[in-house]
């Protein structure tokens, strides 16, 4: 018998992925602080709960897909659903939070027989509707093997450690992904400006060594000048202020890291912040003026 599934947040991750687990045959509740954005999921056969406790009631496992680790303790024991959760139940947080706040969140659902797993994912909304995200898990060997079955119905799942270093893989990667998209913004924004036709230079350099993810898919709205989330600017932002305070308390200078963090807070201050991440690329224009990449109209989120 499937284990009985609730989801908490279904917003532009969490509710392709809840659909997911709705097709893989699991009896699954959804709850969502906006409740429009659970109808489809209502269409495709889950139960939707009128609260967050009513959505996780007598649930074996309860996944949680929130803004930060404040709205993910909240819901879990402020809200109750710690409470509602069948005993020995487990908590799948695909939340991006701070590592600390992910190992609290373990101890105290420990005190109560309840496991824990924190599991960030990456591969954004394609990612999430296609099952091919990849999951960073931390938590207890045990509990992890209770959760793999259902995770991989939404990608693929890794344990990388302990409570908290999901969370801290997370962070590794929101380096890496803001780093590329800098790098990339820089490259075309050159290739133009020298005399090079940039969505040409990225087609040719599909294929070779700075090729990835990035180039394919945030070179080329960075090339149509359309910055719709996507990933918005000030959930990037979030985990680069984590990844700063990460750095700090480990002793780490990351000076690549924190250029990019400046470059995404002025995004934010300037009012991008739910511009997609990749609109980093205006930040890099502001240096550079009267430097443009391409001559397409810039498109906002209204």
């Amino acid at each position: 018998m499937k284990p009985r599934i609730a989801f908490l947040g279904t917003g532009i991750m969490g509710a392709p992925m809840a659909g997911n687990l709705v097709k893989a045959g699991y009896p699954v509740a959804v709850w969502n602080r906006t409740p429009a954005k659970t109808q489809a999921l209502a269409e495709m056969g889950a139960t939707v709960g009128e609260s967050p406790t009513a959505a996780a009631e007598g649930a074996d496992i309860v996944f949680t897909m929130l803004a930060d680790g404040a709205a993910v303790g909240d819901l879990l024991f402020a809200g109750g659903v710690a409470d509602a959760l069948s005993r020995g139940g487990l908590v799948i947080d695909t939340s991006s939070i701070e590592p600390a706040r992910a190992r609290e969140h373990a101890s105290r659902l420990a005190t109560m027989g309840l496991g824990h797993l924190d599991a960030p994912v990456s591969g954004g909304p394609s990612g999430a509707a296609e099952a091919r995200l990849a999951i960073m898990v931390g938590g207890e060997v045990a509990d992890f093997s209770r959760g793999d079955d259902v995770l991989a119905h939404l990608g693929r799942p890794t344990h990388v450690g302990p409570s908290g270093a999901g969370q801290v893989a997370k962070l590794a990667n929101q380096v890496i992904v803001a780093l590329a998209i800098g790098a990339v913004a820089e490259g075309l924004l050159l290739a133009s400006r020298g005399g090079a036709d940039p969505a040409a230079v990225r087609q040719a350099l599909l294929g070779g060594f700075a090729d990835s993810l990035v180039l394919q898919i945030h070179g080329e709205r960075m090339i149509a000048r359309r910055f719709l989330p996507g990933g918005p600017a000030r959930m990037h932002l979030k985990d680069l202020n984590n990844v700063a305070s990460v750095a700090k308390d480990a002793g780490l200078s990351l000076p690549l890291a924190e250029s990019v963090r400046q470059l995404f807070q002025s995004l934010v201050d300037q009012g991008g912040a739910d511009y997609d991440h990749s609109a980093i690329l205006l930040e890099i224009e502001k240096l550079n003026a009267p430097a443009r990449l391409g001559d397409q109209p810039d498109t906002l989120p209204d």
